[in-house]
């Protein structure tokens, strides 16, 4: 009896280990004054880090690099090597080094803007669909400039094809 339930217990808490944190998936960015979606993204952890992608911005080309103007970065954590202001908006990480601090909560990673190069400190939390407050499952996004000085968007679950054909 005791192997049994030991071997249950076993067996919970590794398929827990493995488990999908809730806020992986795809996501639909909205700028939180006109209510447009401004990027589908894709959010992911790799080998215990969380990161995030762009799959597409409305009007724009996957081609096209994030932003036109010099002086932004290189971050020395960022990363991918290279001079940011020459990588394409699509694919790049521009949301890395998240930790986990608990089942859908992740700070201590930092998100930089792709449409100027600037950095902030990330914190990440989804917030589970409940009818009232949260119509569908959403991230709060929050960027900070230090000391909880900042701002939260607020990201919209979508299907794989909805965040790769935002319009």
């Amino acid at each position: 009896m005791k192997i049994k339930l030991l071997a249950f217990v076993f067996i919970c808490c590794a398929l827990s280990c493995f488990a999908k944190d809730p806020a992986e998936g795809f996501w639909i960015s909205y700028d939180e004054k006109t209510g447009e979606a401004t990027a589908g993204w894709e959010i992911k952890v790799v080998d215990g880090i969380l990161m995030g992608t762009i799959t597409n911005v409305p009007g724009y080309s996957n081609d096209e690099v994030a932003f036109k103007t010099k002086g932004k970065g290189p971050y020395k954590d960022f990363p991918v090597p290279g001079e940011m202001h020459k990588m394409k908006t699509v694919g790049t990480p521009w949301i890395y080094n998240m930790k986990k601090v608990s089942e859908g909560k992740w700070a201590g990673g930092s998100i930089v803007d792709p449409n100027d190069g600037n950095k902030y400190k990330c914190k990440i939390t989804f917030h589970a669909a409940d009818g009232k407050k949260y119509k569908v499952d959403t991230l709060e996004m929050r960027g900070e400039i230090g000391m909880g000085i900042g701002r939260s968007q607020y990201w919209l679950s979508a299907t794989e094809e909805e965040a790769r054909n935002v319009q």
